[in-house]
């Protein structure tokens, strides 16, 4: 790797440094950085029990959990063998530094995407972070990189500088903006601050004492610069570099992103060890994701992304009084509906509530040992009803999952290739049209005794369940497996009463 000294600061950089320092005691650390990222290097340094203390980080955030032990048990770190259920074993397979960078970009993406900074410039300059983000990370696991979340951070840090000083120092920005103009603030950065943007960032870094192999990564690095003994922390500078670029040519979104984006691809392929092509068709999905997660760049269309929210919002809260009105409903039919009644309200009632685009009743028939489709809704139902049948015996998938842990289970992204071998035969060639999908199971004196089954096509690109909603299903539910267990209740106690 190739050694970079420090240069000596000049006086008028120790002023600028010294004004942010004294910013930032005022007005406190740039949304929640320093104490998450407190704890978390904690937990990455040597102490005696630093994978306890990790353990401990990880499960104090359900999403950071989350996000662990997917990690854990994604298809780059497979070779460990059987699935990983905890984070103590994931801590062991992953090992600190991996999990480390993994709860440093996400709090680095959260506290970010969540900040509502003084200015505009300070809020673009975020976004354009977090989509670099986005991008070092399609393109390291393009690369088939073990350090993914490493290369996440350094690319987001390496905006730092340019987030500090519009974020601490507005006024400052106005004067690199007015010497260099748009785009051009780096080049005013010396004669107005005393030192690059880029120093400013590393000098922050190391305020906040970031490992050695981070603040390492934060430099740029041309592909021209490429020279004897190019390692690690060369080539997560070169991609934190590209990235940057490449965050500021997608979030404008303009004529020219394409071009840029392209030029880009050719120019650091050598160097990154990926090919153009892929480079480009990485860049390419994080921008995808880039216009769902960001809020005023050019690309999230905010406007656009207002109106279908509110739209969205309204059709949620109809759904629910639906729901609402379903269970109130059945509540009370009680207990002069039979099972089947009660089976086809909730279904109907599900279907126009959640506006699922098909939905399906199956019941379960113990003399064939098999599980039938009996009732439908949506376009083509009916003519499927004959081929959604298959055997009650246990096999691993997300069905048998659902009844056999009695939970409602829903799946966000069905055409996840990594999710394909839990879906059976039987869904896939019927059913998987389907975007995402949900399975309610029915469980009565803790035996199956069926399902509803409801999903949504490409119409509709997002779909998340609320607490709210899962709750009117789990009420639902309920009331047509106490229907079922009153039905029981009458059959055991009738040749009783015969025998009377």
């Amino acid at each position: 790797m190739t050694t970079h000294p420090a240069p000596q600061r000049s006086a008028r950089a120790d002023a600028t440094l010294s004004l942010l320092w004294e910013r930032i005691r005022r007005r406190g650390d740039m949304p929640g950085f320093t104490k998450a990222i407190s704890a978390i290097l904690a937990s990455m340094r040597g102490e005696d029990e630093r994978e306890f203390s990790m353990t401990q980080t990880v499960l104090s955030d359900p999403v950071l959990t989350q996000k662990v032990l997917r990690l854990a048990n994604s298809g780059m770190y497979s070779a460990f063998g059987q699935r990983i259920n905890t984070v103590s074993k994931a801590v062991l397979v992953l090992g600190t530094e991996a999990i480390g960078h993994l709860a440093l970009g996400l709090k680095l993406i959260e506290e970010l995407s969540k900040s509502t900074p003084d200015t505009e410039s300070a809020h673009i300059e975020m976004e354009k972070a977090v989509l670099a983000g986005m991008v070092a990370q399609q393109i390291a696991a393009s690369a088939a990189s073990r350090d993914t979340e490493e290369a996440v951070v350094c690319s987001i840090l390496h905006s730092l500088g340019r987030m500090m000083v519009t974020f601490y120092m507005p006024e400052r920005w106005s004067q690199l903006r007015q010497a260099g103009g748009a785009g051009g603030e780096e080049g005013a950065a010396e004669a107005v601050l005393g030192l690059s943007l880029e120093a400013v960032g590393r000098a922050t870094a190391e305020h906040w004492g970031l490992p050695r192999n981070l603040i390492a990564g934060m430099r740029r690095l041309d592909p021209a610069e490429r020279a004897e003994g190019f390692g690690h922390d060369d080539w997560l500078a070169a991609l934190g570099t590209m990235s940057t670029q490449a965050a500021d040519a997608l979030w404008h979104d303009d004529e020219a992103a394409a071009e840029r984006v392209s030029a880009l691809a050719e120019s650091y392929a050598p160097m990154l060890g990926v090919e153009a092509s892929g480079l480009i068709g990485a860049m390419d999905r994080a921008r995808d994701s880039a216009a769902t997660d960001l809020s005023i760049a050019p690309l999230a269309r905010p406007a656009e992304k207002r109106a279908k929210l509110a739209a969205a919002t309204r059709k949620r809260i109809a759904g629910n009084r639906v729901l609402m009105s379903g269970v109130s409903d059945m509540r009370d039919a009680g207990a002069e509906a039979t099972p089947g009644q009660m089976m086809s309200m909730a279904l109907e009632t599900m279907h126009k509530g959640l506006s699922f685009s098909r939905s399906f009743a199956f019941l379960r028939n113990r003399r064939e040992g098999c599980y039938t489709a009996r009732l439908g809704l949506g376009e083509g139902c009916k003519a499927m009803l004959p081929r959604l049948v298959f055997d009650d015996v246990y096999e691993p998938n997300v069905f048998h999952a659902a009844l056999g842990s009695d939970r409602v289970i829903f799946i966000e992204n069905a055409r996840d290739t990594r999710f394909a071998a839990k879906l059976p035969g039987w869904w896939k060639g019927t059913l998987s049209e389907a975007l995402c999908f949900v399975v309610i199971p029915l469980c009565a004196h803790g035996q199956p005794v069926g399902f509803i089954y409801g999903e949504w096509d490409d119409s509709f690109p997002s779909v998340v369940l609320s607490q709210t909603e899962f709750s009117l299903l789990n009420d639902l539910r309920g009331l047509v497996v106490r229907s079922v267990e009153r039905r029981h209740q009458a059959e055991a106690a009738a040749p009783a009463t015969a025998r009377t």
